[in-house]
């Protein structure tokens, strides 16, 4: 049996060859040079050939990286002929180095004496806002002090076809029918969530033409809020508004309750699917309702699907735009700090700016976002994760990435970025800003630069006195409807993300401004990538600022999708066109 050969097998000839394979080693750079030079012409790839790597053929791997490939490859070969300019060798090899590095996404430093390569982070993976203020602070001040305020004209009425309440609070005068039995809900979550299963509620007993028990709160482990109903909602106005439509009670009739031995918890509890249809409540509550004359349901969030008949959507639209108002001691001190608001706007014609900022320690910690803290942010978070979410965070197989949740847009935006786009966008530092939010993570320093972007800066400790506050502290459903109420009447609500607040928020401005929602919605993934760029200048942020309000404005009118919320777009189920609506008006 032959051995293996590098020159094949000479059986043929009758002589087998058995030589050892030895590697031949490469020749040099100057004789590989001068053989490709002498046949180039016969290269099918039109670049280097023998040992070579071709520039323009197919074995080429990318364009900019084999024009410095070549680049360093000519250094070499001038430095090698030239042996003079060895004593440079060592600056050039730094110089290639930062040249291919670059290239390639490295960052190249030189320190103590050496060179130190880093990975450069993708954009828009790191919070560099602090950096990019820096740059862009001195142009601000330049555009101060009223020269133009974007406040006077951010919403341009050209571009929206006007709207108007379609008469919902007369949708049926007639005498309501005989009640198949009592419906009783517990409401969970923070103010907007209670909002949501209240006018849901209101929904299923039209269905199932049940009556209705005023709603209990759940007390929740976050919110922390014992309040009732008629601590936060007018409950005699609500009553009042839906007795065409629903009957409500505020507690179940005596005889009633003592089928139930007098306790509600003996009551069958159904559990309900999420976004469970009407069909599902008639088929599988209604004859439940019937056979006991009382069920509960709960929780009752979320329990009732988008999509149901205009009839019951309307019940919805009554709910939530018209039967919920807020308790008497809410409405006071609402409407005064709403005056406040106007006063101190007198320089903009009473108009003011909102905003609703989720930048407290709990948001921060469950977005999983990384700012500019340190390891002493990093613990902090830790700590409040585990604190408030258990072992959820640790779980196996979990995996955090701050760089992708902040290119991904899912970082709250801080008090600084805020500032930054309202300047971009045209709106000066004679701008009253009220600022809707909880306690913000390290408040001191993080509002600093959003205070002097915007001195006329207010919060609800700061438009009311601490007198006024005493009744609300410790409730935070009521200090949430304080912040709702001022909001609700800004000139422009800004909202950085998302949730319950914003979303109820925007549909109840859309109901009241004429289908506009009136809000700065602003692409967190283009902001990410903005806020990334140190050396950005400030005309090229402005004109992306510009284009952002623009968008917003546009988008301010949007009409219901089959998917989404009643309540966040409440055209056409709850409105009509202002053409339909004098129509309707001139018929009647």
């Amino acid at each position: 049996m032959h051995g293996y050969s590098r020159l094949g097998n000479a059986g043929a000839t009758g002589r087998a060859v058995t030589t050892t394979p030895t590697p031949s080693p490469p020749s040099s750079p100057r004789l590989r040079h001068s053989r490709s030079s002498g046949k180039s012409n016969s290269s099918p790839g039109g670049g280097f050939s023998g040992g070579g790597i071709g520039v323009g053929g197919g074995r080429g791997v990318g364009g900019k990286q084999h024009v410095v490939e070549r680049l360093m490859f000519m250094v070499v070969t001038v430095v090698l002929r030239r042996r003079g300019l060895l004593l440079f060798a060592p600056l050039l090899y730094v110089a290639g180095m930062v040249l291919y590095m670059g290239s390639l996404n490295f960052d190249v430093n030189l320190k103590n004496g050496g060179v130190v390569v880093r990975k450069r982070a993708p954009p828009g993976t790191v919070y560099r806002s602090p950096k990019v203020f820096d740059k862009l602070w001195p142009y601000m001040e330049a555009e101060s002090n009223g020269s133009h305020n974007a406040l006077m004209k951010a919403w341009d009425p050209k571009l929206h076809q006007a709207w108007k309440p379609s008469g919902i609070s007369n949708y049926s005068d007639a005498e309501l029918p005989e009640s198949n039995g009592f419906l009783i809900i517990e409401a969970n979550g923070g103010l907007n969530q209670q909002r949501l299963s209240i006018c849901d509620a209101v929904a299923v007993a039209g269905l199932l033409n049940a009556t209705l028990v005023i709603p209990f709160f759940h007390l929740n482990s976050v919110w922390r809020d014992s309040s009732k109903f008629g601590e936060i909602f007018d409950e005699d106005f609500f009553i009042h508004a839906l007795k065409n439509n629903v009957k409500v009670v505020r507690e179940l009739p005596s005889d009633v309750l003592e089928q139930f031995d007098n306790n509600i918890s003996s009551i069958v509890n159904l559990r309900v699917k999420a976004w469970s249809s009407p069909t599902y409540y008639l088929q599988k509550v209604l004859p439940k309702l019937r056979h006991m004359r009382a069920v509960r349901i709960a929780p009752f969030s979320n329990r009732l699907a988008h999509a149901v008949p205009p009839n019951i959507q309307g019940l919805r639209c009554l709910a939530n735009f018209e039967a919920l108002r807020f308790s008497e001691s809410i409405r006071t001190l609402a409407e005064q700090m709403v005056d406040r608001m106007i006063k101190n706007s007198s320089q903009s014609g009473g108009k003011y700016v909102s905003v609703h900022l989720r930048f407290e320690t709990d948001m921060v910690a469950f977005s999983c976002c990384e700012y500019d803290g340190g390891e002493e942010e990093k613990r902090e978070m830790d700590i409040a994760r585990e604190s408030a979410w258990r072992g959820k965070f640790r779980r196996r197989g979990r995996v955090i990435r701050p760089g992708a949740n902040r290119v991904d847009g899912k970082c709250p935006l801080t008090p600084l970025e805020v500032g930054m786009m309202l300047r971009g966008m045209g709106f000066d530092n004679t701008t009253s800003v009220y600022v809707a939010a909880g306690n913000i993570y390290k408040a001191e320093k993080y509002m600093a630069p959003l205070k002097q972007m915007f001195p006329r800066l207010e919060t609800k400790d700061t438009l009311a006195t601490t007198e006024e506050l005493v009744p609300f502290k410790g409730h935070s459903s009521r200090l949430a409807a304080l912040d709702y109420t001022v909001c609700l009447h800004s000139e422009v609500f800004v909202t950085t993300q998302g949730g319950n607040f914003p979303h109820f928020l925007m549909g109840h401005r859309r109901y009241l401004y004429g289908g506009h929602a009136k809000t700065i919605n602003p692409d967190k993934r283009k902001l990410a990538l903005l806020f990334d760029k140190p050396s950005i200048r400030w005309e090229v942020f402005k004109r992306q600022m510009q284009n952002m309000l623009r968008h917003s404005d546009v988008k301010g009118s949007e009409l219901r999708k089959p998917s989404a919320s009643l309540y966040t777009f409440p055209m056409p189920d709850c409105m009509c066109k202002q053409t339909e609506a004098r129509q309707q008006d001139s018929d009647s």
